[in-house]
């Protein structure tokens, strides 16, 4: 590989197009080639990077080995991106090495560990108490009686999740009178990784705190109730009053600061207070916001992110001014009506679910014809599956969905609800078509 070099450090593999639209970018722009670090690469990683080298940035020694395989073509590395959980400490320090502009990566195992970032929090609890951010009780457990002791200690309820997993697998909710033993079974596959039992955040509103750099704009969660409380969908813009902006703002930008982001990308969940005073950090996160948000914004607020975090690991990136929305947006999960086996070739050639339960959801806001579109639709997996009809992590949905809404007389989270349950009918329709019989030739 001859002149300038991209170098991108692992990804995960559902977000493919995003790597593919970076890479484009830093071509257009900059005349760049794209090396990707990745574990186990296959056919689809060599298809969107001029090189891909395989090397797991979980490895103790990835950053000393990273900067050897990289041997000779380091010189021409003029910009380098972390883009998963996995690799934003070992990622950073490899950067670190080969002289790259990075933000710390002293300070970002806290975003990858839910367990360190508490600990970090802990550390700083007064600055956290002053600033009205709640720092919830926690304490790693090993053991059904390290479980049963936390669940003495708290009576009105914890959550108890892996340290260090996305897309809310393993998150499980307990509730007074739920069975212990039954609760510690479904963590138990996370054990060797690490497991968290944490204080109940008693405030129902949830937001991010999403952005780049010094860019940042707030998105809007819905998330299901139960014991299971999955992301159901991601709004733009968030609906808040000024003070809850501020304090939703001050608890993200303090999230930053103890993870050690400065330039690079951030998604912090926070929840927010009735009152919008007090707030507490779910989680922070040192990379792009999943479930296509920083597409929403792209949408919402005509800017490109990805583009932007290309320009500025290049250092080329242009002042932005303050963000104005110009519509609305969501992406929405979409999963099956009853416990079954699936896969979208279940669905009857010729059928389009999802374009059908939009127009209907459409029909049933009253809305007119342009106002409520589709930007995206795709099926989170070809292979068949067997799904909850009450999901229980993301991965547990059949599809998801973006929708785009243009003027204000039906808010967009009536919207999204709608939507959901036109979805349903729609895709039971299309499930019950019976194929098309194929005449003999």
């Amino acid at each position: 590989m001859t002149g300038p070099i991209l170098l991108i450090v692992d990804y995960n593999l559902s977000r493919i197009d995003e790597v593919r639209h970076l890479r484009d970018h830093a071509r257009e722009r900059h005349g760049a080639t794209v090396a990707l670090i990745r574990a186990d690469p296959t056919a689809a990683d060599h298809s969107i990077a001029e090189e891909v080298i395989n090397l797991d940035p979980l490895r103790d020694d990835f950053s000393e080995m990273g900067e050897k395989l990289l041997g000779e073509r380091r010189e021409h590395i003029r910009a380098g991106i972390v883009f998963s959980d996995n690799a934003v400490r070992s990622g950073a320090e490899l950067l670190e090495r080969l002289g790259m502009a990075v933000d710390s990566p002293q300070l970002a195992e806290g975003a990858f560990s839910k367990y360190r970032y508490r600990l970090d929090e802990t550390r700083v609890a007064d600055l956290l108490a002053a600033q009205r951010i709640m720092v919830p009780a926690f304490v790693e457990i090993a053991s059904l009686d390290q479980l049963r002791h936390f669940a003495r200690e708290h009576p009105e309820g914890f959550v108890v999740k892996p340290t260090a997993e996305g897309n809310n697998r393993g998150v499980v909710v307990v509730r007074p009178g739920d069975d212990l033993t039954a609760v510690f079974a479904e963590v138990l596959p996370y054990l060797e990784g690490g497991v968290i039992c944490e204080e109940l955040i008693p405030y129902r509103r949830e937001y991010s705190f999403d952005g780049l750099g010094s860019l940042a704009f707030l998105t809007e969660k819905i998330s299901a109730r139960g014991r299971y409380p999955v992301e159901i969908a991601q709004v733009l813009p968030a609906r808040v009053e000024e003070h809850e902006r501020a304090t939703l703002e001050r608890a993200g930008r303090q999230a930053n600061w103890l993870v050690g982001q400065c330039d690079g990308p951030f998604h912090n969940e926070i929840k927010l207070s009735d009152d919008g005073l007090r707030a507490a950090i779910v989680e922070p996160n040192r990379r792009p916001a999943g479930m296509k948000i920083w597409s929403l914004a792209r949408w919402v607020y005509g800017i490109d992110l990805h583009h932007r975090w290309v320009d500025t690991a290049f250092g080329t990136a242009a002042p932005v001014g303050r963000l104005v929305p110009g519509c609305s947006a969501a992406t929405v999960m979409l999963g099956v009506g009853s416990d079954r086996p699936f896969s979208p070739h279940d669905v009857a050639p010729g059928t389009d679910p999802f374009a059908d339960a939009v127009q209907a959801t459409a029909e049933r806001c009253g809305l007119a014809p342009g106002e409520l579109t589709v930007t995206e639709f795709s099926w989170l997996s070809i292979e068949r599956r067997d799904l909850h009809a009450v999901a229980r992590d993301n991965a547990d949905f059949a599809a998801q969905g973006c929708i785009v809404l243009r003027g204000e007389r039906v808010p967009i989270r009536s919207v999204v609800h709608t939507l959901r349950e036109a979805w349903s009918d729609a895709l039971d329709r299309a499930l019950a078509l019976p194929t098309p019989v194929r005449k003999a030739r």
